[in-house]
């Protein structure tokens, strides 16, 4: 953390994007010590199915992306994005005791789906805030520095989450109520340590939140970064199912979050610097190597024999992610008007959500159906498919 506050400060990042970052980190620590412990909660105490799982999974992180479109067009058309973080990040923290409290699988998808409505009101302003407070040339470091913060939370609350399991035997309620106070203060911290630019140019001139003529105004490039990104996410179905694998490898259930600690380390490790190194080379080639780790993670968990081998896919895993993410979020910024991140954002994230559901269920079905095996090599398969696209659009 001490070389990413380095790199950052000798980069100029403003404040309000570290602002921004430790928000995101706060709220992951929230909400990764429910859902590092959530499929193995359903599957266990609830009793429910792999599909069941990949539904659950699937329908609430497509939930959260589809809301984007909305929430992203509201915030260009009223020319201002914080007060609708503050309400996604609300919503989110309130929803976390329902999960404490869950009797049915019924009730775990109500809250899952409500949390992550709050998330898909707060993505798509939080990302354009972060383009509107930086410069074009550091976009990709501070796209990365978020990020990274924001992963660092992610492994941070799978790490307090295995603390807890092992302390309470293996009590997941009481870890659930924990989440709540991380929730509450990345609230407070938003409201109080932000301030919001002034909006863009020309965001006070439009009539409705989403019109036709502002879609044309995206243009081909940015539309073929929404199709690239969905091919990723086809690819890269629900992180449920990573956990579901780490017990399959016979991993006590106190210690099965480490696999996602393991993999939000290497996230957060990747994120800032290949970041930064998306400001000074192509893009496809870090698209295409993105998409080789990601093939390489599948085909290791597909025949994964023990937890060695399952900790190696994830750490694959996670540096894919590294590679890809803040990559994919930087080139939406770069191909979009100024006046228009926040619906580019909504609706790259619509199309990624549409993507997230279909993948995930048929991961779901494929589990129990044949097994982890099958579920990875589709996802290799997709991978393969979603490279192939690129060296197409490459040669064009």
């Amino acid at each position: 953390m001490t070389r990413i506050h380095d790199l950052a400060a000798r980069g100029r990042i403003p404040a309000g994007v570290w602002a921004l970052g430790f928000v995101s980190m706060l709220m992951d620590i929230s909400s990764e010590m429910i859902h590092a412990l959530l499929p193995l909660f359903l599957a266990t105490t609830l009793g429910a199915s792999g599909f069941a799982i990949g539904v659950i999974e699937g329908l609430a992180e497509s939930v959260a992306l589809v809301v984007k479109v909305f929430s992203g067009a509201l915030s260009d058309y009223w020319g201002r994005r914080k007060h609708l973080a503050l309400i996604g990040y609300g919503l989110g923290a309130l929803m976390k005791p329902l999960f404490a409290v869950a009797s049915s699988a019924g009730v775990v998808l109500t809250a899952r789906v409500l949390d992550r409505v709050g998330k898909g009101i707060r993505g798509a302003p939080r990302d354009a805030l972060v383009a509107d407070l930086t410069p074009p040339d550091l976009r990709g470091a501070a796209f990365g520095l978020r990020q990274s913060l924001d992963t660092v939370g992610a492994f941070l609350g799978p790490l307090i989450a295995v603390v807890l399991m092992l302390r309470w035997h293996d009590d997941f309620r009481a870890v659930f109520w924990v989440a709540v106070v991380p929730g509450l203060l990345a609230v407070a911290l938003l409201a109080f340590a932000l301030r919001e630019p002034p909006p863009a140019q020309g965001s006070t001139a439009r009539r409705s939140p989403i019109r036709r003529a502002d879609l044309v105004r995206l243009g081909a490039a940015y539309w073929w970064v929404v199709g690239e990104g969905s091919v990723f996410t086809l690819a890269r179905f629900s992180e449920a199912f990573l956990v579901l694998r780490a017990q399959r490898s016979g991993v006590p259930i106190a210690l099965v979050p480490l696999v996602m600690v393991a993999m939000n380390v290497a996230y957060a490790v990747s994120a800032y610097p290949l970041g930064r190194l998306s400001d000074r080379v192509s893009h496809r080639p870090l698209l295409a190597a993105g998409l080789a780790l990601l093939l390489a993670a599948d085909l290791v968990l597909a025949n994964a024999a023990g937890w060695i081998a399952v900790l190696v896919g994830v750490v694959l895993w996670g540096v894919h992610m590294g590679a890809t993410q803040g990559l994919l979020t930087k080139m939406v910024a770069d191909t979009a008007p100024a006046d228009l991140r926040g619906t580019a954002y909504g609706f790259f994230s619509l199309a990624s959500g549409i993507a997230m559901l279909a993948a995930s269920v048929v991961a779901g079905s494929l589990w129990d159906a044949w097994g982890p095996a099958a579920t990875f090599l589709a996802s290799a398969l997709f991978a393969v498919l979603a490279l192939a696209a690129l060296w197409r659009l490459s040669d064009a």
